[in-house]
């Protein structure tokens, strides 16, 4: 490349891709301008974050979701027209016209003009209320539209499609459906399993989905009112958004006589270049390696490829891995690697939990050594490193499967993050690797995410390594012998033990409050119901008032538990396992009478599923009359205390287990916490009640009482330890108090009482220091805090259910609140009902 005079580069489109050209060509030029930039945009604003564009609905203003403002481009000499296409490029003189009459030589030329939503030929694609959904304006236009609209529909079942699908559940419309041509929803990324999982989910959350269904017309007058399928059947709506995939914007470079492929994009080589050696093309207008790039990593990549040409680097773009991670309506979906090999060329380990709405699937190769591809659904904690391990070809633990179940043996699987190469990619979208970061941290002192943000530009992009380069934060500074505090995201930058004093301390008792005055932004699905666990364990208010229900997890906000089939759960509170036979009568005319399948329950009591969710306030009312309460099966919570029959009737029994249990249920019923916590209490040495399996657990003795904390069943079960012998009931409770508000105030979000104690310092010596000796003389604290929780114990479900208000958030329809869910369907088994199983067919694999 030329470099002995200024050279002059002019880019065409200012979107995420070519602003981020600018960027890197501005910051490699070191030693004085080598280069005049002048940028194009045919939008009125500056480049902006198109990959988080839904969160505009969710409140995020258009400039929270600019890239760089005005500004920027002044203050690195960048001439910027927006509003302003160019229209003509004149290759033999070498310039490019623009829409006003502007005229600009350019040495070299960069076509950044990226993709247009595709618009499938259907007749009636032109009346009011049809829209594309790419771009800020296009989000106006919806938005406004929305405000007299009541049914809604997404053409398009991939990854944009669901996204414009959350813009219409955001937006508040009575129904949302999804149409998809393909038999499965995201054909691409995931599985025919793996999409039955996702579509159970989301219909879960109120979107209906139609698959198999060709659009044949968009029918109404000027105005839309329906969409006529070619089978014949129909859907009603008023207003449609077709999000059904996208077209490359290359019809600039065809009028300038650039070659460009029959199915449309602009032919490049392996570095960016056209046929015009003088003319590149980065992002989704490019086609390179005979792909389209769909996703904003590469189209980085692409970027710095030709900064790095320009400047006389030999530098090309390689083909790129098109993994992909995101959260699709409040459910995690990740796809990495090949996610359909299948044998001979591979083995596959699939784990799938229907009741938690999790699949995950993970493809070895055929000697099972190294990971070939996978897919997540419902649970991609665990996407960054299969992804690492699959792009590293790093070699397979002894038991693979632990890879996504966990091991069992208490030791993680694999070596983590540190055990990764230097030249690992963290960041895809910027290429950034391990040693660059590590680096970073240990030597320059960046430990913060934010810090790397601003100096490597790290999680800046899609910010699907964030929790990766959280892990590489952390174990660089372990390695170093520093103290780590484990904050709690990118909102608030406090752990949870500080976030939860300064919410005492302050008195803040909501969301918005806490957020103005320790934090920034909108928030997430991480501190949002972390706060709203630490709000409710420390004031026991109704977590539905004050703007508190869209803060909390889904189950929550139903004080019920989504089930298959859009159904839900109802536990009343039974406790200690001891019920009259007038109470079960009751719950059997209930579930008569709503028409409801019944179980009893491993924690000793009686589960009624298959809910419609319009009837839970009736259900409630009819349960709260007969002397129930809510048995906060849905919340972070005491769940049951387990108990035996004990000296009440067993012959072995040394002490009443079942008083006790019911006193002990009682005491903590409602008190929120990091995660569920389970009690038992056994009446003697034998154990029915197994407590030893449980997060406190409570066992008789000849003397009194022996109390054993931080066990659990599960995937992972863990024997309770031994905390204190022979004690009385008094001082059992006592000690009950101080464990339970120490792990309250000292666990993270989401921690169970046995990972926890295995991670506190000192173990088990350390907490029976604190909770037995009083060491930090806080005993009395703690105590008086839980005493207050015990005091002010409210039912969540009589509160609804005595609040005309409140009742109104349980309605299917908002208009007609006393018309149920029509897509919920039953069939019998043994006698009762079961939701009906989804269409989509699940093979073994």
């Amino acid at each position: 490349m030329n470099t002995s005079k200024t050279q002059r580069v002019v880019v065409i489109g200012n979107g995420m891709v070519g602003y981020k050209f600018c960027e890197k060509l501005v910051a490699k030029q070191k030693n004085g301008s080598r280069f005049s930039l002048t940028v194009f945009g045919e939008e009125p604003r500056v480049a902006y974050d198109r990959v988080h564009l839904s969160a505009y609905f969710a409140g995020k203003t258009a400039d929270e979701l600019t890239l760089a403002p005005e500004s920027w481009y002044a203050e690195n000499n960048i001439r910027l027209f927006l509003t302003d296409p160019v229209v003509d490029i004149d290759r033999e003189r070498r310039e490019v016209r623009s829409h006003h009459g502007v005229v600009v030589p350019y040495d070299y030329l960069i076509l950044a003009t990226g993709s247009g939503a595709f618009v499938p030929p259907v007749a009636g694609v032109e009346k009011d209320g049809v829209f594309v959904y790419r771009t800020i304006e296009d989000l106006d236009l919806i938005q406004s539209y929305a405000r007299r609209a009541r049914k809604g529909a997404v053409m398009g079942g991939g990854l944009l499609g669901l996204e414009a699908a959350k813009a219409l559940l955001d937006l508040g419309l009575e129904e949302a459906h999804v149409i998809e041509f393909a038999p499965r929803l995201m054909p691409r990324q995931i599985d025919e399993a793996g999409s039955g999982m996702l579509q159970r989910q989301l219909e879960s959350l109120g979107l209906r989905i139609h698959l198999s269904k060709n659009t044949q017309q968009i029918t109404g007058d000027d105005t839309i009112r329906g969409i006529q399928f070619a089978d014949g059947s129909a859907l009603e709506v008023d207003m449609l958004i077709i999000s059904a995939g996208i077209r490359p914007r290359d019809e600039l470079a065809k009028a300038a006589g650039l070659d460009t492929h029959p199915r449309g994009g602009i032919v490049v080589d392996n570095f960016l270049q056209t046929s015009d050696p003088a003319v590149f093309a980065i992002g989704e207008c490019a086609v390179v390696h005979h792909l389209i790039y769909g996703l904003v990593a590469p189209g980085y990549e692409m970027a710095e490829v030709v900064a790095s040409r320009l400047l006389g680097e030999e530098k090309e773009f390689k083909p790129y891995d098109m993994s992909t991670k995101l959260k699709l309506i409040g459910t995690d979906v990740g796809s990495f690697g090949d996610p359909f090999v299948s044998e001979p060329n591979g083995r596959t380990i699939v784990y799938e939990n229907k009741a938690k709405g999790v699949y995950k699937r993970i493809n070895l190769a055929p000697d099972g050594k190294t990971l070939l591809g996978g897919i997540l659904v419902g649970d991609a904690e665990q996407y960054n490193m299969l992804l690492q391990t699959c792009k590293n070809k790093t070699v397979l633990p002894p038991d693979p499967e632990d890879l996504i179940l966990g091991s069992r043996g208490g030791e993680e699987a694999g070596a983590g993050v540190m055990g990764l190469p230097d030249d690992a990619l963290i960041c895809s979208c910027e290429a950034i690797t391990k040693a660059q970061l590590c680096h970073e941290i240990g030597e320059n002192g960046h430990t913060s995410i934010d810090a790397l943000k601003k100096n490597t530009k790290a999680c800046t992009g899609c910010g699907g390594c964030t929790p990766l380069v959280k892990d590489l934060i952390q174990g660089v500074l372990k390695q170093k012998g520093h103290y780590i505090r484990n904050v709690l995201c990118e909102h608030l930058d406090y752990t949870r033990q500080e976030i939860l004093d300064l919410i005492k301390i302050n008195g803040l008792k909501t969301f918005n409050d806490v957020l103005d005055k320790f934090g920034k932004g909108d928030g997430c699905e991480v501190c949002k119901p972390a706060v709203a666990s630490i709000l409710a364990s420390l004031w026991n208010e109704n977590i539905l008032e004050q703007g508190r229900a869209t803060i909390q997890d889904s189950n929550d906000r139903f004080l019920a538990n989504i089930q298959k089939g859009g159904t839900y759960s109802v536990v009343p509170r039974i406790p200690g396992g001891e019920i009259t036979p007038d109470k079960l009568i009751v719950i059997g005319q209930v579930a008569k009478k709503y028409g409801l399948y019944t179980k009893i329950t491993g924690g000793q009591r009686i589960d009624l599923f298959g809910a419609h969710v319009g009837d839970l306030p009736l259900i409630w009312e009819e349960l709260i009359d007969a002397g129930f309460e809510s048995g906060h099966a849905y919340g972070k919570s005491l769940r049951t205390v387990k108990s035996c029959v004990g000296s009440t009737w067993c012959r072995f029994g040394v002490q009443d287990s079942v008083s006790f249990a019911i006193e002990v249920e009682e005491r903590y019923k409602g008190v929120r916490s990091p995660h569920k916590i389970k009690s038992g209490v056994s009446g003697c040495i034998r154990e029915c009640a197994e407590a030893q399996s449980k997060d406190f657990g409570i066992i008789a003795t000849e003397k009194g009482w022996n109390l054993y904390v931080g066990g659990n069943g599960g995937s992972k079960p863990q024997h309770a330890q031994l905390l204190a012998s022979d004690l009385d009931k008094e001082t059992c409770i006592r000690y009950i108090d101080r464990f339970l508000m120490f792990y309250i105030k000292t666990a993270d979000p989401l921690t169970r009482t046995a990972t926890w104690l295995n991670k506190l310092e000192g173990g088990l010596t350390y907490l029976k220091a604190v909770v037995v000796d009083d060491v930090l003389g806080i005993a009395d604290d703690l105590e008086r805090e839980m005493q207050l929780l015990v005091d002010t114990f409210k039912c969540e479900w009589k509160e609804v259910v005595d609040s005309p208000e409140l009742r109104k958030r349980f309605a299917h329809f908002v208009n007609v609140p006393e018309q149920k869910d029509p897509t919920v369907a039953f069939e019998t088994m043994r006698g009762q009902i079961r939701a009906k199983e989804w269409s989509t067919s699940i093979h073994g694999l």
